[in-house]
């Protein structure tokens, strides 16, 4: 489901599961002991993640699979869900999502993870529709996505849950750069060796600066948040529109 390069200091983590890169628990599993890998190899100083395909990033949760899960297994994988998600928020070493493919929901997630965000042109959609399938966004993302773009870009993005193109993500400061497809992986390639060049150390140190706020903000809550989470995913309402989602899944 995701394969694992490596080229000199730099790792590249390519999303492979089918078109969409759909995330079950198999996925995740497989994304925690891989983040695990990188992070403890000290030669690896630097993590590209991107798709095999060019049509998505990623779309999210599998609905169709997790919609079908016991309430205990469900909260099984949300849990282990968010816990690979701080994991990668806070890993010490830097981080470029390269975005080629629509990064919805779950997808834009794991975007909003990375360090830097590279994003081709066209039509080439991120947002976190959570809102319109019934739940919140998973309160880890929604701590990101506020100290990233702000209190009003993030309430507009949340509360409305639509599908932004490149352009849009960029002035809203949801991505990076910009640019040809062609061009893409080439400037994150170039951008992630000119990161691993710097003292590891401190740059460990100044990215902790960074984020430990929300990492902090996330681990004092994150357990009844995972559990309102999931008590929304199985009320009557969000139910019927899980359901009618799967079905054009």
């Amino acid at each position: 489901m995701i394969s694992l390069d490596r080229d000199g200091q730099i790792a590249t983590l390519t999303l492979n599961r089918g078109v969409t890169n759909a995330l079950n628990l198999e996925f995740i599993n497989e994304f925690a002991s891989l983040i695990q890998e990188i992070k403890a190899d000290e030669t690896i100083r630097g993590l590209l993640l991107e798709s095999s395909n060019d049509k998505f990033f990623c779309i999210g949760l599998d609905l169709p699979q997790l919609i079908s899960l016991s309430r205990g297994e469900f909260t099984g994988f949300y849990r282990s869900f968010n816990r690979i998600c701080l994991e990668l928020y806070a890993m010490p070493k830097p981080t470029i999502a390269v975005i080629t493919g629509h990064a919805i929901a779950g997808g834009c997630i794991l975007a909003l993870l990375c360090d830097y965000r590279y994003i081709a042109e066209g039509r080439k959609l991120m947002g976190l529709n959570e809102i319109q399938l019934g739940v919140p966004v998973p309160f880890i993302a929604d701590c990101i996505l506020r100290d990233l773009v702000g209190v009003r870009y993030s309430r507009e993005i949340t509360e409305t849950g639509d599908f932004y193109p490149p352009d849009q993500t960029l002035q809203m400061g949801m991505v990076d750069k910009v640019l040809p497809l062609e061009e893409v992986r080439s400037a994150a390639r170039e951008k992630i060796e000119l990161l691993s060049e710097m003292p590891s150390q401190a740059f460990a140190m100044i990215k902790n600066n960074r984020v430990e706020g929300v990492v902090q903000q996330v681990m004092k809550q994150n357990e009844a948040k995972e559990d309102a989470f999931v008590e929304q995913w199985y009320s009557e309402n969000t139910r019927r529109l899980l359901q009618e989602a799967a079905s054009k899944f």
